[in-house]
């Protein structure tokens, strides 16, 4: 690769500007949208906020003087508001005017405005100490946590402060208080870790108040994924189940073994209504009707995410994403009503693509696009006609898109095709396989993109194991020459049931891998959404089983291409492909010559008890440890934990882990390299003592792909 200055570095991938949230005018003439951007120099990010003329797609920054700005959204006059420096602001829409409109010493961490702009609900954070006792009076510099409860720490902190939604009036161009509408209560909304205000939504009178909560603390919270949606009457200060109090029940008591999956358990038996996540109410136009995301089962976090909709007076119910055609089932991501409030616009994974679909009431779904990337909605016209989205591929980060509806449904054109064309063209994507009726508005990097080359990516089904057919992304090095041998990568998911679509990631990039000279397989294995329910819950209580098969017959299959050199095999992962590395360290038979574990469990039994969320390890390994089935065996995740085959490890490996990583310890990376040292392997230990699950500080990023490189270059060049 000597010579090449058009291949993707990792200062490329962190200068870039990664595109937030979208919000189009109530005339539809123009949107702002945010962008943030990275400084390698000052380790920190800011974000920026742009006008964007919905006519000619003309850009303007409306942020300046270094300053950090987000969540822009209209008000009904025309104004943009927006969240700056912990307040709530409000501007022209030319960006002129600035008045801020909240005082609470930077508390704001987000906003949702009533439709009429009169009312505001501000999410801040309270104290909690139902797991954490309050600090001693008298010991203000005492370090030290009396905890009592589980769920004393969730993601990356120790959990002594929860989210709360808060009432505001607006009166003289200022917000003032009116109450916590979870006044008193010791539950957070929106939900932690990745909660915003998508779980909150006003009715369109403005006189209710949807939020999403789960009502459960301490272990209770720990073992079960039940949340609800509550609907508070401002006029009177009361809530209501909606998920629970106009639904048929026994009302028996539940008391679940919190030791045990919840499979099997009266919560998913019918002794409760709604028992699994319910989340991101959305209010009709007319307000008869709440439309929902929800999971049919209790603990199971990567259940199928059905959308329901609800008649707010009686509590009738229909799911109406049942089927995405043709017997295909898979999740709701994100929704929007229509302007008449007749059908719904989602978004789902099938087939390692997120395209957009619609529903009506009766659940009579269409699919509307058919492209080759992963799509998120943002907005939708007064007149239903233009629908906005962002859009990313394995080749482009994220953009902005408008789709041109006709009826509630995409003008069609053209078929689309994989895009794989060279994007330093910079050719309307119309020209690049785009159907007809979509336009791309925003090039936020054009820049970068205009001096690198990517690799081409291309579509393969691999036949598995048992007989079935498995799809993977692969992706070639930019210049790729078939008649030269490429060291290759097995790219291992996490999650485990997270989808291999057409990503975009900061980190875990496959073009950067491509651009380092590697080629990349992506298989979308056993476990993984989008292939169907019976392929999305085959890895629940069996981590090693058929997906590590499937793993491997992805590699095997690629590797028997003529450009692919099988003596230079290498596996990178994080989470449970973590997991995914550290067994297959021990079972891959020496088809490896480097491995890559990031954030990963080393060991399930440890996993078990070191863990938060205790719903996770509860249904995907069944039960705790200590419980033996009739035969005195453990469950499967246990008996064939990655640790317990460290006897076979023959490989260099690095080690990468985060140690404010709550959902994974860190003693599991240490644990990994402890033992590869000591069986005399050539191993190395990449320790974030100020990350978590994630990589998200500029030099840390940069550092994690330095040794990322170094590492597999050792091994496999």
């Amino acid at each position: 690769m000597a010579g090449n200055n058009d291949l993707m570095t990792p200062e490329d991938l962190w200068a870039m500007g990664r595109m937030g949230s979208f919000c189009a005018s109530p005339d539809g003439t123009q949107g702002v949208y945010a962008v943030s951007y990275y400084s390698k120099e000052k380790n920190n990010s800011r974000t920026a906020l742009y006008l964007l003329d919905l006519g000619n797609y003309q850009t303007r920054c409306l942020t300046a003087d270094g300053k950090s700005e987000s969540s822009a959204t209209y008000l009904p006059d025309g104004r943009i508001a927006f969240l700056s420096g912990g307040e709530v602001w409000v501007m022209q829409a030319d960006g002129t005017g600035r008045q801020q409109l909240t005082e609470t010493d930077g508390e704001v961490g987000d906003f949702l405005f009533s439709p009429d702009a009169t009312k505001v609900i501000l999410v801040k954070e309270v104290d909690q100490n139902t797991s954490i006792a309050a600090k001693e009076a008298d010991l203000p510099k005492a370090t030290g946590m009396v905890i009592n409860d589980l769920m004393y720490k969730h993601w990356d902190h120790y959990v002594m402060k929860a989210p709360h939604p808060f009432l505001y009036k607006i009166e003289g161009g200022k917000a003032n208080l009116v109450c916590d509408i979870l006044e008193g209560e010791p539950y957070e909304s929106p939900m932690e870790p990745f909660g915003g205000v998508e779980q909150l939504a006003w009715s369109p009178d403005g006189n209710t108040v949807a939020y999403t909560c789960r009502k459960k603390t301490g272990r209770d919270y720990a073992i079960s994924t039940d949340s609800d949606i509550f609907l508070y009457d401002i006029t009177t200060g009361k809530t209501r189940n909606l998920c629970k109090d106009n639904q048929p029940s026994n009302r028996m008591a539940v008391h679940a073994d919190p030791t045990r999956t919840l499979a099997d358990q009266p919560a998913n038996l019918g002794a409760v209504p709604f028992p699994g996540y319910d989340d991101n109410p959305a209010f009709s136009p007319d307000g008869q009707y709440i439309a929902f995301r929800s999971m049919a089962r209790d603990g199971y976090e990567s259940d199928r995410t059905r959308l329901c909709i609800m008649e707010v007076a009686t509590g009738k119910h229909t799911f109406v994403t049942e089927d995405l055609g043709e017997g295909r089932q898979s999740g709701v991501e994100d929704f929007l009503w229509s302007p008449d409030g007749q059908r719904l616009f989602f978004t789902a994974v099938w087939h390692g693509r997120t395209n957009i679909y619609a529903t009506n009431r009766e659940g009579q779904v269409e699919q509307l696009t058919d492209d080759y990337c992963d799509y998120s909605l943002c907005s939708l016209a007064a007149d239903g006609m233009n629908l906005w989205a962002k859009r990313h591929s394995l080749c482009q980060a994220d953009e902005l898109y408008l789709i041109k509806l006709y009826n509630g449904k995409r003008a069609r054109g053209k078929q689309p095709m994989l895009v794989t064309a060279d994007v330093r063209s910079r050719q309307p994507l119309t020209e690049q396989g785009l159907a007809a009726g979509e336009t791309r508005v925003t090039d936020i990097n054009a820049a970068t993109y205009s001096r690198l080359a990517f690799g081409e990516v291309k579509e393969r089904w691999t036949k598995t194991t048992d007989g079935k057919e498995m799809l993977s992304w692969v992706v070639y090095p930019p210049h790729f020459d078939p008649a030269k041998k490429y060291p290759t990568l097995l790219f291992c998911e996490g999650g485990p049931q997270s989808p291999v679509s057409q990503f975009w990631s900061y980190r875990w990039n496959l073009q950067i891998m491509a651009a380092n000279g590697y080629i990349v397989v992506a298989p979308n294995r056993r476990g993984l959404p989008g292939f169907g329910m019976e392929w999305l819950e085959e890895i629940s209580g069996d981590y090693t089983e058929q997906c590590m098969q499937d793993l491997l017959a992805a590699i095997d299959d690629v590797a028997n291409e003529p450009y692919v050199d099988k003596n230079r095999l290498g596996a990178v992962g994080a989470s449970f492909g973590g997991f995914s590395v550290y067994w297959l360290a021990g079972n891959h038979n020496k088809r490896f010559k480097a491995f890559i574990a990031h954030d990963g469990i080393y060991n399930t039994m440890q996993q078990y008890v070191e863990t938060e969320e205790m719903w996770f390890p509860n249904w995907d390994m069944g039960a705790a440890p200590w419980y033996k089935n009739a035969k005195g065996q453990m469950q499967k995740a246990f008996e064939t934990s990655p640790h317990l085959y460290v006897q076979n490890w023959d490989t260099p490996i690095l080690c990468i882990h985060g140690q404010k990583d709550f959902r994974i310890e860190y003693t599991h990376a240490e644990s990994a390299f402890n033992a590869a040292r000591l069986r005399g392997l050539d191993a190395q230990l990449l320790l974030f003592p100020d990350e978590n699950h994630w990589v998200l500080k500029p030099q840390n990023g940069i550092l994690w792909q330095r040794t990322f490189f170094r590492f597999l270059d050792k091994y496999l060049k």
